[in-house]
């Protein structure tokens, strides 16, 4: 193909500062030479992404204290209390940790279930969920952990969530989840997954109120007690995303206002996450 005159021109000036370029010029994004052995800069892009700046690290185990409650970390002289709170078949009726087959028959084996579930780990925070405020000051009414956290590729699963379910429906799970997101994203994850069994349509229902965008079923993904198998449904939130579901949860918040939560009547749909 024929190039006109200015095309010419243009070859001959790109030329020419090939030759007069020093030794220890390197290529620019253009292809031409920088001299000095400095290479051009390459055009800088807005980007709402935080985690292109920041990389992600483990967050340092302490206690995270909303209005309503506090996440101080689980160890196992908190199983007792624990047992007492989502030790129930209601809790596990939906899909929670294995369905109603998972449900731990007494204190040895809830302890080995706590035990395997919210052990820490490098990779694992797990968190027990106790009540701020109000005649159930202090009270355990669940648990939670921050786990797979993956720090090369940013990304980390909030899950193995289970609340009593006398909290159901009230301000713990949205703060719950505004103190853990939170602490996510704050430490430079860009991506938080959460899943529940693909039948469990309480967490699921909750999952989809944070306003997590669902990602898909994974099929056959996890053998149940009982030995059936259990689809997956996968959702996420990723950083982009953060500011508009923080809005949400804190719009909930305040419209829960300043009452305390207490261990009254079941008022929602709220169970478990795994």
């Amino acid at each position: 193909m024929a190039h006109g005159p200015r095309w010419t021109g243009i070859a001959r000036v790109i030329l020419r500062i090939r030759r007069e370029a020093p030794a220890n010029a390197r290529p620019s994004a253009w292809g031409l030479p920088v001299p000095g052995g400095r290479a051009a800069r390459p055009i800088a892009r807005s980007t709402a992404c935080q985690t292109c700046r920041v990389p992600a690290s483990r967050p340092l185990v302490h206690t995270l204290e909303g209005r309503h409650v506090a996440l101080t970390p689980l160890g196992e002289g908190d199983f007792p209390e624990l047992r007492a709170a989502i030790g129930r078949p209601e809790v596990f009726a939906g899909g929670f940790s294995g369905g109603p087959s998972g449900l731990p028959a007494d204190d040895a084996a809830f302890e080995a279930f706590a035990r395997a579930s919210y052990t820490p780990a490098a990779d694992a925070i797990p968190f027990a969920v106790r009540l701020r405020g109000g005649p159930d000051d202090g009270a355990l009414v669940g648990a939670s952990k921050l786990g797979d956290l993956d720090l090369p590729n940013e990304s980390a699963h909030i899950g193995w969530t289970g609340f009593d379910p006398r909290v159901w429906g009230t301000a713990v799970n949205p703060e719950v989840k505004l103190l853990m997101l939170g602490l996510a994203f704050d430490h430079g994850f860009g991506r938080v997954k959460l899943q529940a069994d693909a039948v469990n349509a309480r967490s699921r229902s909750a999952i989809a109120k944070l306003g997590a965008t669902f990602e898909g079923i994974h099929r056959r993904a996890m053998r149940r007690p009982d030995g059936t198998w259990r689809d997956t449904a996968v959702y996420a939130i990723v950083v982009d995303e953060w500011p508009a579901v923080r809005a949400g949860l804190e719009a909930r918040l305040a419209a829960w206002g300043d009452r305390p939560v207490t261990l009254g009547e079941v008022l929602g749909a709220e169970g478990g996450e795994a």
